[in-house]
């Protein structure tokens, strides 16, 4: 797999000095790549306590990018997900420690506890007051003596952070991040598995399954099950973490484990703000990549419960780019639509062969969905047959309220209920047209001549015409065979939608942005919806 990496001898010091290249100043680096990798606040004059975490990289932006005034003083990077040696955080600690001491945050893997404690130990002997916490907050493996430390260190950075800066002493917080550890629970989900720069990535979690309780280093979760959707995906997780919320307000860190996109990270945010086993989460922090797995197609959730002081901790503002901050969850506030954006609702009335025919277009279309899509790949995004088959499904959801008995209104209505439902410019391209024809109908037009007013009102708006590689090229035969029959109309979409398939050239549309050879040989989506939607016609006729 192809990596934007130099690599994979450099890539965390690499990546380190990009961080700090663009960090305003704000962060500095101790001298010893590339075996000693620390990055420290560069401001830090060892008036208070420290703060020191770290472990492998791969988890970015944790830890490094937690490095900052209210957060962590120095984070020591290993090697991707590997621990970094007890030479290395003994450095971090002599670098940042001063009379106040400092804190160890560590995640509860073997090699952390072990370089960390021995680290800690050797500080001591220089005289340091150095105390360490370990963060063991995965819940995935119930029965496991000593359960992995995840996405809940960032509640002990936080909360840590906040009091040192306000000069908290050591007890203090170490008591702090002792409390809020055992208080905490986390819990994965994901899709697929990371890909370890320099290593093949593993191939274990089939088709249609998600893994849960899985760990930020690919480790294989607690069990594989059936993936039906993000509703059910949260729903799982939280199904894990409801025994461990008590009572009172909880915080939530929806943290996103890699390669889950932003789209997909709100729409886990909604499950989770509306599940009914998440009333007691009162405010959350992200949906946000804070401590990811590399490449992992995923998310977790960690609760903490909160109570006036963990809250003002956990909410007070840090001028770090990778914190998302916490919010409270509230409900979607709406608001009404302006005057003049309301569409004036059409006077219903029935038609049975109008409707019969009208559903059998719309099946027709959401049948067509997957075919669609895959031609349109060829030359756009890959939409087209979603958004034809979203349309689809909202005319037949409004038929009953639609003027199926005047053809004149029954073109405006749907008009208007494609530019309500149908995203993208074939949604407006459309309503236009069939706006228009409803117009020319109202003028004492003939149906066919009607159509194509609606035609014409398109290519004016549109700017594209027959030959431009678009649905006119089916659309606009059809419509000038339609006096002599449906069956006519339809063999003339058809043929100009094949004749697309040799136009290397588009004119309109995102298919101009294509190379000729990935449009030869195949039709251009709109004209072979087009087609296929007077084939269906003619049979339904």
């Amino acid at each position: 797999m192809n990596q934007f990496i130099n690599s994979k001898e450099a890539l965390v010091t690499d990546a380190l000095d990009g961080l700090l290249e663009t960090s305003g100043g704000s962060l500095t680096r101790l001298d010893g790549y590339p075996h000693i990798k620390v990055v420290c606040r560069a401001d830090w004059d060892k008036s208070k306590v420290a703060l020191v975490s770290g472990g492998g990289s791969g988890h970015e932006p944790a830890h490094a990018g937690f490095v900052g005034q209210g957060m962590l003083t120095a984070a020591v990077c290993g090697e991707v997900f590997a621990s970094p040696s007890v030479d290395a955080v003994l450095a971090g600690i002599l670098a940042v420690t001063g009379s106040p001491g400092c804190l160890l945050i560590v995640k509860n893997y073997t090699g952390d506890r072990l370089n960390y404690g021995l680290a800690a130990e050797r500080a001591r002997a220089f005289g340091l007051r150095v105390s360490m916490v370990v963060v063991d907050d995965d819940i995935a493996l119930p029965d496991l003596p000593q359960p992995r430390g995840v996405a809940g260190t960032l509640f002990v950075h936080k909360i840590t952070g906040a009091m040192a800066e306000d000069g908290a002493d050591l007890d203090a917080v170490t008591n702090a991040a002792e409390s809020a550890i055992k208080a905490m629970a986390s819990i994965g989900k994901s899709l697929d598995t990371c890909t370890v720069p320099g290593s093949a990535k593993e191939d274990r979690i089939a088709p249609g399954m998600a893994e849960l309780g899985l760990g930020i280093h690919g480790e294989a979760g607690v069990q594989q099950v059936a993936f039906t959707g993000a509703r059910n995906a949260m729903d799982l997780v939280l199904e894990k973490l409801e025994p461990m919320i008590g009572s009172g307000p909880h915080v939530a860190i929806l943290n996103n484990l890699g390669s889950t996109t932003p789209l997909e990270m709100s729409i886990l945010a909604h499950e989770l703000a509306n599940s009914d086993k998440a009333s007691k989460i009162k405010h959350i922090i992200g949906p946000a990549p804070m401590m990811t797995s590399l490449d992992m197609h995923g998310f977790s959730v960690s609760v903490l419960p909160v109570d006036a002081e963990s809250h003002a901790l956990l909410a007070r503002p840090v001028d770090l780019p990778a914190w998302p901050g916490m919010k409270d969850i509230s409900p979607v506030q709406v608001r009404p639509l302006p005057d003049g954006l309301s569409p004036i609702q059409p006077i219903a009335s029935a038609n049975a062969e109008t409707r019969r025919v009208l559903n059998q277009c719309c099946d027709l279309l959401i049948a067509a969905e997957e075919d669609l899509n895959a031609l349109d790949l060829k030359s756009g995004d890959g939409d087209t047959g979603s958004t034809l088959a979203t349309a689809a499904r909202a005319l037949k959801g409004s038929l009953d309220r639609l003027p199926l008995a005047d053809l004149t209104q029954l073109f405006r209505a749907v008009g208007n209920e494609l530019s309500q439902t149908m995203g993208g410019s074939s949604g407006v391209i459309l309503a236009i047209f069939f706006g228009a024809t409803g117009d020319a109908c109202a003028s004492g037009k003939p149906t066919t001549k009607a159509l194509l007013a609606g035609l014409d009102r398109i290519s004016q708006v549109g700017g594209a015409s027959r030959g431009d590689r678009t649905m006119i090229d089916a659309l606009e035969p059809a419509l000038l065979a339609l006096p002599d029959g449906m069956d006519a109309a339809a063999k003339a979409a058809r043929a100009g939608a094949i004749e697309t398939a040799s136009m290397g050239l588009a004119k309109a549309g995102r298919a101009t942005y294509v190379p000729t050879e990935n449009l030869i040989g195949h039709n251009d989506p709109g004209a072979e919806a087009v087609a296929r939607l007077f084939e269906g016609l003619a049979k339904a006729i």
